[in-house]
């Protein structure tokens, strides 16, 4: 078990509520720019009806969802992997309260642009291998990213907001998310060529 530096005075003998610790955790900054950009930017595409905007919303998302992958599961993470258990805590009790509210966004407004510029140009269609492919890998990405990581996620952020947060726990969730990122960043590579056959 490893404890954490809690906060001494008038603060710590408040007790703060979920909402609150989960709002400092992540940073209140952060966690508007994760939330809000991408799905403004998503709205006024749609509202527009900007194919090119779309086209540039997918693209940088897509660019930072996979990029954020593959650096946490081909860097990140085996340099977390030689230290002691109780700095890969500390290091997943910085990284993981920003990557929750991140990465859920980049991956829902990548998956939500596709399928748009693929029903408005005519794309969507289960007859071609091609689309059949990138609809299959999609739905890996989506089992991977909200069935396996976000729940990870959420189990790392139940651990940093109780009283007695359990740092091997946290470090253990933490190098699985890293190295199921890793994976996903090889999917996501994966329907990038798919979507350059697709395109040329």
């Amino acid at each position: 078990m490893i404890a954490f530096r809690t906060p001494t005075g008038a603060r710590a003998e408040s007790r703060p509520s979920v909402f609150s610790k989960v709002v400092e955790l992540g940073g209140r900054t952060f966690i508007f720019l994760a939330i809000v950009v991408p799905h403004a930017v998503l709205a006024v595409a749609f509202g527009i009806d900007s194919i090119t905007l779309l086209n540039y919303v997918h693209i940088m998302c897509g660019m930072l969802w996979t990029g954020i992958d593959l650096f946490m599961g081909f860097i990140v993470g085996p340099i977390l992997g030689q230290l002691a258990p109780e700095r890969k805590a500390e290091v997943f009790r910085l990284l993981i309260p920003k990557m929750t509210f991140l990465m859920p966004v980049l991956a829902g407004v990548t998956i939500i642009t596709g399928f748009m510029m693929a029903q408005r140009m005519g794309m969507l269609s289960l007859t071609q291998p091609l689309v059949a492919a990138a609809l299959a890998i999609t739905v890996v990405l989506v089992v991977q990213g909200f069935g396996f990581l976000l729940p990870n996620e959420v189990r790392i952020f139940r651990q940093l907001i109780s009283e007695k947060p359990d740092g091997d726990r946290i470090a253990k969730l933490g190098m699985q998310n890293a190295r199921l990122a890793g994976i996903q960043g090889l999917f996501q590579l994966a329907i990038i060529l798919v979507m350059a056959n697709l395109r040329f």
